[in-house]
């Protein structure tokens, strides 16, 4: 790895993160997911060490991985947030609360926020390394990364795979991260979905923007399904739950003229029946569910990383 370390950085998102730094995050992540399947989840590895789930937003995944991430790495001591637990329902204002949780001595504070650049504010407000879970419809930089580390399990490379990202281009921080990350990894990104979701000036990311799903999975190697954020939906950008379903859902029918092997992806939580089957959620080209673990294993690499530094090398898991 040479000379590359992400000790006391922050981690906003995939914009700005270089190919040798995620290739870091995902080869440390094979090792922490040796951990994870372990009898023995505990290793010594952030002992001492103090970390703030701050979660302005809901969460089951994210929140619960990070915090498992941070147990399993040698029981750090991770407290969990959100408005409505903290005096933040009292009316305290953001940057106080940051205040507040960085003189406690806080090692890194895991940030999940509504509006877009949170994160960044946070890091110029207080000392404490900040880590992205989530901002508006900004980024989402770990989900993207347990995305390619989940496609890395069943593909040599990332480089020239056919990925296509599908759904609710514009409201999905996850489809940003994974652009920027996948793209800078060497993968053929498509984006599909309708025309009030997905516009052709994204094209300008480096990827392909389709219309048609079938022209978008044709050929495909991973099909990557985004769940419609109906709680970000304000107008309507499609006709009915039907038409999306029938048009841009992906099923059985349209996943045969993906490859043989295509892997059929999903951030969760899923809307079953719109843009995903469950037949398809559950058959044998899915890896929705190891997604979920592979998570924990990508965040435990992105805490140790952050916090403690070092290469990998010194890991003997």
């Amino acid at each position: 790895m040479g000379q590359v370390s992400l000790k006391g950085k922050h981690l906003l998102g995939l914009q700005n993160v270089s190919p040798e730094e995620i290739k870091l995050i995902l080869d440390v992540a094979k090792k922490m997911k040796n951990i994870v399947l372990s009898d023995d989840k505990k290793v010594p590895l952030l002992k001492g060490k103090s970390i703030i789930n701050l979660f302005m937003e809901p969460s089951t995944r994210t929140r619960s991985s990070f915090e498992l991430a941070g147990k399993y790495l040698g029981g750090a001591d991770v407290i969990n947030l959100s408005p409505s637990g903290s005096s933040m329902g009292k009316g305290e204002s953001f940057r106080d609360t940051l205040l507040t949780m960085s003189y406690m001595g806080t090692d890194a504070i895991v940030m999940r926020h509504s509006a877009e650049g949170a994160p960044l504010y946070a890091t110029k407000a207080v000392d404490p390394i900040i880590i992205n879970a989530g901002d508006g419809a900004h980024e989402h930089p770990t989900q993207a990364l347990l995305d390619m580390y989940s496609i890395l399990e069943k593909k040599e490379s990332l480089e020239g795979l056919k990925v296509v990202i599908i759904g609710d281009i514009m409201h999905s921080r996850v489809a940003r991260s994974n652009i920027y990350g996948l793209t800078k990894m060497g993968a053929d990104v498509h984006l599909a979905g309708p025309r009030t979701m997905v516009y052709p000036e994204l094209e300008k990311l480096g990827v392909t923007v389709h219309h048609d799903i079938r022209e978008a999975v044709a050929n495909a190697d991973v099909v990557n399904v985004l769940r419609i954020q109906l709680e970000r939906i304000h107008s309507a950008l499609y006709p009915t739950n039907r038409e999306y379903a029938r048009i841009f859902g992906i099923n059985n029918e349209v996943l045969k003229l993906a490859k043989d092997d295509v892997m059929v992806m999903h951030p969760g939580p899923m809307n079953r029946g719109l843009e995903i089957a469950p037949d398809v959620a559950y058959s044998d080209q899915s890896v929705i569910q190891e997604q979920v673990r592979n998570g924990v294993a990508v965040r435990m690499a992105v805490l140790y990383l952050t916090i403690i530094g070092g290469d990998g090398s010194e890991l003997a898991y």
